[in-house]
Protein backbone atom coordinates (compact mmCIF):
# COMPACT_ATOMS: atom_id res chain seq x y z
CA UNK A 1 0.00 0.00 0.00
CA UNK A 2 1.07 3.52 -0.77
CA UNK A 3 1.00 5.42 2.33
CA UNK A 4 2.06 8.98 3.19
CA UNK A 5 3.02 10.20 6.76
CA UNK A 6 1.89 13.83 7.23
CA UNK A 7 4.06 14.32 10.43
CA UNK A 8 6.82 12.39 11.38
CA UNK A 9 7.44 12.51 15.48
CA UNK A 10 6.45 10.36 17.32
CA UNK A 11 3.43 9.16 16.15
CA UNK A 12 3.87 9.17 12.72
CA UNK A 13 7.31 8.40 12.73
CA UNK A 14 6.17 4.87 14.88
CA UNK A 15 3.90 4.15 12.36
CA UNK A 16 5.78 4.87 9.39
CA UNK A 17 8.63 3.18 10.43
CA UNK A 18 6.24 -0.17 11.30
CA UNK A 19 4.46 0.01 8.00
CA UNK A 20 7.55 0.55 6.13
CA UNK A 21 9.43 -2.38 7.98
CA UNK A 22 6.34 -4.52 6.96
CA UNK A 23 6.75 -3.62 3.31
CA UNK A 24 4.38 -0.92 2.47
CA UNK A 25 5.69 1.99 0.31
CA UNK A 26 5.96 5.22 2.98
CA UNK A 27 6.77 8.26 2.70
CA UNK A 28 7.26 10.66 5.81
CA UNK A 29 6.88 14.34 5.19
CA UNK A 30 9.11 15.53 7.91
CA UNK A 31 11.55 18.70 8.68
CA UNK A 32 14.76 19.83 10.18
CA UNK A 33 17.55 17.76 11.51
CA UNK A 34 14.95 14.69 11.71
CA UNK A 35 14.19 14.86 7.98
CA UNK A 36 18.11 15.01 7.50
CA UNK A 37 18.86 12.58 10.13
CA UNK A 38 16.14 10.00 8.03
CA UNK A 39 17.84 10.82 5.08
CA UNK A 40 21.70 9.93 5.69
CA UNK A 41 20.69 6.36 8.19
CA UNK A 42 16.92 5.92 7.86
CA UNK A 43 14.46 6.19 10.48
CA UNK A 44 15.86 3.91 14.10
CA UNK A 45 12.41 2.68 16.18
CA UNK A 46 13.32 1.37 19.56
CA UNK A 47 10.24 -0.46 21.14
CA UNK A 48 10.20 -2.68 24.38
CA UNK A 49 10.30 -5.20 22.72
CA UNK A 50 13.64 -4.56 20.45
CA UNK A 51 15.14 -2.06 18.06
CA UNK A 52 14.57 -1.79 14.34
CA UNK A 53 15.65 0.44 11.95
CA UNK A 54 13.70 1.32 8.22
CA UNK A 55 14.85 3.30 5.59
CA UNK A 56 11.36 5.08 4.30
CA UNK A 57 11.17 7.48 2.40
CA UNK A 58 11.73 11.29 3.61
CA UNK A 59 10.74 14.89 2.44
CA UNK A 60 9.73 18.34 3.46
CA UNK A 61 8.25 18.56 0.12
CA UNK A 62 4.52 16.94 -0.36
CA UNK A 63 5.02 18.23 -4.17
CA UNK A 64 7.65 15.82 -4.53
CA UNK A 65 5.51 12.71 -3.57
CA UNK A 66 2.03 12.39 -5.69
CA UNK A 67 -1.19 10.73 -4.98
CA UNK A 68 -0.88 8.29 -2.22
CA UNK A 69 -3.80 5.26 -1.82
CA UNK A 70 -3.94 6.37 2.53
CA UNK A 71 -2.56 9.83 4.18
CA UNK A 72 -1.83 9.38 8.11
CA UNK A 73 -1.93 12.93 9.33
CA UNK A 74 0.45 12.88 12.64
CA UNK A 75 1.14 16.43 13.54
CA UNK A 76 0.16 18.73 16.45
CA UNK A 77 -3.40 20.36 16.10
CA UNK A 78 -1.79 23.55 15.73
CA UNK A 79 0.06 22.48 12.32
CA UNK A 80 -3.44 21.29 10.69
CA UNK A 81 -3.32 24.81 8.91
CA UNK A 82 0.25 23.59 7.46
CA UNK A 83 -1.29 20.55 6.39
CA UNK A 84 -4.42 22.10 4.83
CA UNK A 85 -1.66 23.82 3.21
CA UNK A 86 0.59 21.19 1.30
CA UNK A 87 -1.60 18.05 1.16
CA UNK A 88 -3.43 18.28 -2.36
CA UNK A 89 -0.47 17.07 -3.94
CA UNK A 90 -0.82 13.69 -1.95
CA UNK A 91 -4.50 13.50 -3.40
CA UNK A 92 -5.89 11.19 -5.80
CA UNK A 93 -9.52 10.52 -6.25
CA UNK A 94 -9.54 7.41 -3.82
CA UNK A 95 -6.86 8.88 -1.31
CA UNK A 96 -8.42 8.35 2.49
CA UNK A 97 -7.02 10.78 4.48
CA UNK A 98 -7.31 10.00 8.58
CA UNK A 99 -5.92 12.22 11.44
CA UNK A 100 -4.53 10.67 14.15
CA UNK A 101 -4.45 13.92 16.94
CA UNK A 102 -5.64 13.80 19.72
CA UNK A 103 -8.78 16.25 19.51
CA UNK A 104 -12.17 15.44 18.38
CA UNK A 105 -12.73 17.77 15.31
CA UNK A 106 -9.17 17.14 13.19
CA UNK A 107 -11.05 15.65 10.27
CA UNK A 108 -13.25 18.53 10.21
CA UNK A 109 -10.51 21.03 9.49
CA UNK A 110 -8.91 18.85 6.84
CA UNK A 111 -12.22 18.44 5.09
CA UNK A 112 -12.17 21.79 2.99
CA UNK A 113 -8.93 20.57 1.93
CA UNK A 114 -8.72 17.25 1.19
CA UNK A 115 -12.62 16.69 0.68
CA UNK A 116 -15.11 15.22 2.68
CA UNK A 117 -15.58 12.44 0.10
CA UNK A 118 -11.41 11.64 1.25
CA UNK A 119 -11.73 12.14 4.31
CA UNK A 120 -11.86 10.00 7.24
CA UNK A 121 -11.95 9.68 10.88
CA UNK A 122 -9.38 8.16 13.25
CA UNK A 123 -7.54 7.79 16.74
CA UNK A 124 -4.16 6.44 18.09
CA UNK A 125 -3.12 5.15 21.81
CA UNK A 126 0.76 5.27 22.01
CA UNK A 127 3.33 6.65 24.08
CA UNK A 128 6.00 7.85 21.61
CA UNK A 129 8.32 10.74 20.88
CA UNK A 130 11.22 11.41 19.04
CA UNK A 131 14.15 10.75 21.15
CA UNK A 132 17.16 12.43 18.80
CA UNK A 133 17.25 13.05 14.91
CA UNK A 134 16.20 10.59 13.03
CA UNK A 135 14.63 8.37 16.39
CA UNK A 136 11.45 7.47 17.68
CA UNK A 137 11.19 5.90 21.14
CA UNK A 138 8.07 3.88 21.69
CA UNK A 139 7.67 4.25 25.12
CA UNK A 140 4.50 2.49 26.26
CA UNK A 141 0.78 1.20 25.59
CA UNK A 142 0.69 -0.90 22.72
CA UNK A 143 0.13 1.04 19.69
CA UNK A 144 -3.48 0.76 18.55
CA UNK A 145 -5.28 2.80 15.24
CA UNK A 146 -9.24 3.33 15.40
CA UNK A 147 -10.36 4.39 11.90
CA UNK A 148 -13.37 4.73 9.77
CA UNK A 149 -14.99 6.96 7.04
CA UNK A 150 -16.03 9.76 7.62
CA UNK A 151 -19.98 8.48 8.35
CA UNK A 152 -18.29 5.65 10.54
CA UNK A 153 -18.61 2.93 7.82
CA UNK A 154 -16.06 0.40 6.92
CA UNK A 155 -15.23 0.74 3.41
CA UNK A 156 -12.71 -1.45 1.00
CA UNK A 157 -10.10 1.46 1.27
CA UNK A 158 -10.74 1.78 5.23
CA UNK A 159 -10.37 -2.10 5.21
CA UNK A 160 -7.38 -1.62 3.42
CA UNK A 161 -5.70 0.83 5.72
CA UNK A 162 -6.33 -1.47 8.68
CA UNK A 163 -5.50 -4.52 7.00
CA UNK A 164 -2.13 -2.55 6.24
CA UNK A 165 -1.37 -1.48 9.84
CA UNK A 166 -2.15 -5.24 10.89
CA UNK A 167 0.24 -6.27 8.92
CA UNK A 168 2.65 -3.81 10.32
CA UNK A 169 2.27 -5.55 14.04
CA UNK A 170 -0.49 -2.92 15.11
CA UNK A 171 -3.68 -3.37 16.70
CA UNK A 172 -6.25 -1.87 14.06
CA UNK A 173 -9.85 -1.87 13.51
CA UNK A 174 -12.83 0.25 12.42
CA UNK A 175 -14.86 0.59 15.63
CA UNK A 176 -18.22 -0.08 16.08
CA UNK A 177 -19.08 3.76 16.35
CA UNK A 178 -15.85 6.02 15.92
CA UNK A 179 -17.19 8.98 16.88
CA UNK A 180 -17.71 7.77 20.31
CA UNK A 181 -14.31 6.45 20.08
CA UNK A 182 -12.93 9.59 19.39
CA UNK A 183 -15.19 11.33 22.24
CA UNK A 184 -14.14 8.88 24.87
CA UNK A 185 -10.10 9.44 24.65
CA UNK A 186 -10.90 13.08 24.31
CA UNK A 187 -12.45 13.18 27.54
CA UNK A 188 -9.20 11.36 28.73
CA UNK A 189 -6.87 13.07 27.33
CA UNK A 190 -8.02 16.58 27.62
CA UNK A 191 -8.97 16.46 31.04
CA UNK A 192 -5.78 14.39 32.17
CA UNK A 193 -3.14 16.71 30.19
CA UNK A 194 -4.84 20.13 31.13
CA UNK A 195 -5.45 19.55 35.20
CA UNK A 196 -1.76 17.81 35.46
CA UNK A 197 -0.83 20.84 33.35
CA UNK A 198 -2.72 23.79 35.46
CA UNK A 199 -1.34 21.53 38.84
CA UNK A 200 2.17 21.28 37.40
CA UNK A 201 2.24 17.89 38.63
CA UNK A 202 2.69 14.53 37.23
CA UNK A 203 -0.21 12.27 37.20
CA UNK A 204 0.21 9.97 40.55
CA UNK A 205 0.07 13.13 42.65
CA UNK A 206 -2.73 14.66 41.08
CA UNK A 207 -4.83 11.38 41.12
CA UNK A 208 -3.83 10.79 44.81
CA UNK A 209 -5.12 13.95 46.34
CA UNK A 210 -8.70 14.20 46.73
CA UNK A 211 -9.46 17.86 45.73
CA UNK A 212 -7.38 17.24 42.44
CA UNK A 213 -8.79 13.78 41.88
CA UNK A 214 -12.41 15.49 42.31
CA UNK A 215 -11.35 18.30 39.70
CA UNK A 216 -10.10 15.35 36.89
CA UNK A 217 -13.49 13.93 37.08
CA UNK A 218 -15.35 16.48 36.66
CA UNK A 219 -13.05 17.77 33.92
CA UNK A 220 -14.57 14.29 32.19
CA UNK A 221 -17.64 14.58 33.65
CA UNK A 222 -18.17 18.17 31.17
CA UNK A 223 -16.61 16.53 28.14
CA UNK A 224 -18.88 13.61 28.32
CA UNK A 225 -22.08 16.31 28.74
CA UNK A 226 -20.81 17.88 25.52
CA UNK A 227 -20.19 15.09 23.91
CA UNK A 228 -24.35 13.99 24.67
CA UNK A 229 -25.13 17.35 23.70
CA UNK A 230 -23.77 16.83 20.16
CA UNK A 231 -25.31 13.67 19.43
CA UNK A 232 -21.83 11.05 20.77
CA UNK A 233 -23.32 8.17 22.39
CA UNK A 234 -21.13 7.53 25.36
CA UNK A 235 -21.57 5.05 27.70
CA UNK A 236 -23.36 5.77 30.59
CA UNK A 237 -20.04 4.50 33.05
CA UNK A 238 -17.91 6.44 30.59
CA UNK A 239 -16.33 8.61 33.32
CA UNK A 240 -16.05 6.01 35.44
CA UNK A 241 -14.01 4.48 32.70
CA UNK A 242 -11.91 7.53 32.33
CA UNK A 243 -10.80 7.43 36.03
CA UNK A 244 -9.85 3.58 36.19
CA UNK A 245 -7.84 3.85 33.01
CA UNK A 246 -6.17 6.64 34.50
CA UNK A 247 -5.36 4.61 37.99
CA UNK A 248 -3.33 2.13 35.73
CA UNK A 249 -1.16 4.65 34.20
CA UNK A 250 2.49 5.34 35.77
CA UNK A 251 2.40 7.70 38.18
CA UNK A 252 5.47 9.52 36.83
CA UNK A 253 3.45 10.13 33.45
CA UNK A 254 2.91 13.49 32.08
CA UNK A 255 0.68 14.48 29.24
CA UNK A 256 2.21 16.07 26.19
CA UNK A 257 0.05 19.50 26.79
CA UNK A 258 2.22 19.65 30.30
CA UNK A 259 5.47 19.01 28.42
CA UNK A 260 4.96 21.27 26.06
CA UNK A 261 3.77 24.30 28.17
CA UNK A 262 6.58 23.79 31.22
CA UNK A 263 8.97 23.52 28.61
CA UNK A 264 7.53 27.12 26.86
CA UNK A 265 6.51 25.38 23.53
CA UNK A 266 3.64 26.01 21.73
CA UNK A 267 0.91 23.31 22.68
CA UNK A 268 -2.52 21.89 21.90
CA UNK A 269 -4.40 24.08 24.07
CA UNK A 270 -6.17 25.41 21.85
CA UNK A 271 -7.76 21.76 20.68
CA UNK A 272 -7.94 20.24 24.28
CA UNK A 273 -9.66 22.71 26.59
CA UNK A 274 -10.63 25.26 24.70
CA UNK A 275 -12.27 23.23 22.67
CA UNK A 276 -14.02 21.52 25.17
CA UNK A 277 -15.56 24.86 26.27
CA UNK A 278 -16.08 26.21 22.84
CA UNK A 279 -18.00 23.10 22.03
CA UNK A 280 -19.42 23.31 25.41
CA UNK A 281 -20.62 27.19 24.73
CA UNK A 282 -21.89 26.35 21.68
CA UNK A 283 -24.09 23.90 23.17
CA UNK A 284 -25.15 25.44 26.05
CA UNK A 285 -23.62 22.81 28.35
CA UNK A 286 -21.37 24.65 31.19
CA UNK A 287 -17.71 23.67 30.90
CA UNK A 288 -16.33 25.60 34.23
CA UNK A 289 -13.30 23.24 34.82
CA UNK A 290 -12.06 23.40 31.34
CA UNK A 291 -12.81 26.84 30.45
CA UNK A 292 -10.40 27.93 33.79
CA UNK A 293 -7.88 25.05 32.62
CA UNK A 294 -7.76 27.38 29.48
CA UNK A 295 -7.63 30.69 30.62
CA UNK A 296 -5.07 29.89 33.31
CA UNK A 297 -2.58 29.05 30.86
CA UNK A 298 -3.39 30.91 28.12
CA UNK A 299 -0.93 33.59 29.55
CA UNK A 300 1.87 30.85 28.69
CA UNK A 301 0.66 29.88 25.41
CA UNK A 302 0.77 32.79 23.70
CA UNK A 303 4.20 33.82 25.51
CA UNK A 304 5.17 30.26 23.51
CA UNK A 305 3.88 31.37 20.36
CA UNK A 306 5.38 34.73 20.48
CA UNK A 307 8.87 32.74 20.72
CA UNK A 308 8.22 30.37 18.33
CA UNK A 309 10.39 30.32 15.23
CA UNK A 310 8.98 30.86 12.12
CA UNK A 311 6.85 27.86 10.65
CA UNK A 312 7.05 26.00 14.00
CA UNK A 313 3.65 26.69 15.27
Amino acid sequence: MRIAIYGAGGVGGYFGGALARAGHEVTLIARGAHLAAIRSSGLLVRTPGGDFRTRPAATGDPARVGPADAVIVAVKSLHLPAVCAGIAPLLGPATLVVPLLNGVDAHEVLAPAAGRERTGKGLTRIISEVAAPGEIRHVGIDPYVALAEWDGTASPRAAALVKAFTSAGVEAEVPPDIDAALWLKFLLVCSLGGVCAVCRAPLGPVRSHPETRDLLRRAMEEIAAVAAARGVALEDDAVDAGMAIVDTFPAEGTASLQRDIAAGVPSELDAWSGAAARMGAEAGVPTPVHSFIHAALLPAERAARRAAPAGAG
